[in-house]
Order: structure tokens, then C-alpha cells, then sequence
């Protein structure tokens, strides 16, 4: 009775077409030179796996996870797209993954985690690491300040989706159905978004 009433909601609200993600087509389009976009992974924790445990384990959070790739703009800190890969994937592989192409004048703000990234959009920045053997310079030090003030706006979207418990507590559904779910949070997220401006 309550899977049918779910599959029910989650139809209507895909009907709606109000929930849909502007995704890479928009992502493509995007002109204005200002325009930032922060992209960040969170992990969704899940009961372990009968077969492929492996893939699924996460080193970082020490247990079985999802991972969804949540790129934001900046500015409007509207969910642009979001992409899914296995707990072991790691943050810069699921970016290599997922494709996503960006035009060569928009800025993308990342974390350690997307070491590379430079290689294949030019206008990225991440932390600079500490040299090894060394230590990091006081301006090196205030650039990584700065950076992850600025990067915080896309670890308070990923906290306001983290409130559907369906992506903080252990997911126990199909998860197939994982995808689907967490881009109608994330559509509810960007239309609860547009309705407070």
C-alpha cells in the first residue's frame, strides 16, 4: 500500500515537470562571464550490499554510500545538475564520469577531492596543497580560507537536502531508484528556492 503511494507521488511530481533540473543542456548555455558554479559530492549512507560490497564502500564515511554530485550557481544557489556514482568512486573520477561540459569563461569552485580538474576545465579553482615537506605559505593559507568560504554555499544546499531523511539515513529502497529520488529533492529544493524570491 505505501509503495504504490509513493510510486504514485513520485509519478504525479514527475508529471508536473515544476521538479525537472535545469541539467548539462543548460549547464552548456551558460554565457554570462560572472556566472560560478561549486560542485561538491555528499554521500548517502546504505545497507550493505549482498553482492559488490566493494564498490559501494567508502573509506572516507567508513561504510557502504551512494554518492551524488551536486553542482550549484553561485549566485542563485539553484541545483544545476546532479550525477551518482558508487561509494568507492572517488569525487574527481565521478566528475570525469559524469561529463559535464562547461563553457571556457564560466568559473567552477572545488574541493581537494577534484585534484585535476584544471586539466579539463581551465577556469577551476581548488585548495593548493601543501608542498610536501613544507609548509603552506601564509598566502596559500588565505587563498584556501577564502576558496572554502565561498565553497560553503554548496555544503549548505547539500545540509538542506540532507533534511530528507531519505538521503541521510541508510537507504533501504532499490537503488535504481536512488537517481530519481534525489533529483525530485532537488527539483522540491530549487522550486521551495524560487518561491522565497
Amino acid at each position: 500500500m505505501v509503495c504504490r503511494t509513493v510510486h504514485k507521488v513520485e509519478n504525479l511530481l514527475i508529471k508536473s515537470g515544476k521538479l525537472s533540473l535545469p541539467g548539462q543542456k543548460e549547464l552548456r548555455k551558460l554565457s554570462d562571464p560572472d556566472t560560478v558554479l561549486v560542485i561538491d559530492v555528499m554521500e548517502s549512507p546504505i545497507e550493505r550490499p549482498k553482492k559488490g560490497q566493494k564498490g559501494f564502500y567508502s573509506g572516507k564515511q567508513k561504510e557502504h554510500t551512494l554518492k551524488t554530485q551536486v553542482i550549484i550557481d553561485l549566485k542563485t544557489k539553484k541545483i544545476m545538475c546532479l550525477r551518482h556514482g558508487k561509494g568507492r568512486m572517488h569525487d574527481f573520477k565521478l566528475f570525469q564520469k559524469s561529463q559535464v561540459k562547461l563553457p571556457k569563461t564560466i568559473k567552477l569552485l572545488a574541493d581537494k577531492g577534484y585534484q585535476g580538474i584544471v586539466k579539463i576545465h581551465e577556469l577551476s579553482e581548488i585548495p593548493i596543497r601543501k608542498p610536501r615537506g613544507k609548509n603552506s605559505s601564509e598566502e596559500q593559507r588565505k587563498y584556501n580560507r577564502e576558496l572554502g568560504r565561498i565553497r560553503v554555499a554548496v555544503e549548505n544546499v547539500n545540509r538542506c537536502l540532507k533534511i530528507f531523511k531519505i538521503l541521510s539515513y541508510p537507504y533501504r529502497n532499490r537503488r535504481y531508484k536512488f537517481g530519481l529520488r534525489s533529483h525530485l529533492i532537488a527539483g522540491i529544493y530549487n522550486n521551495d528556492l524560487g518561491s522565497k524570491a
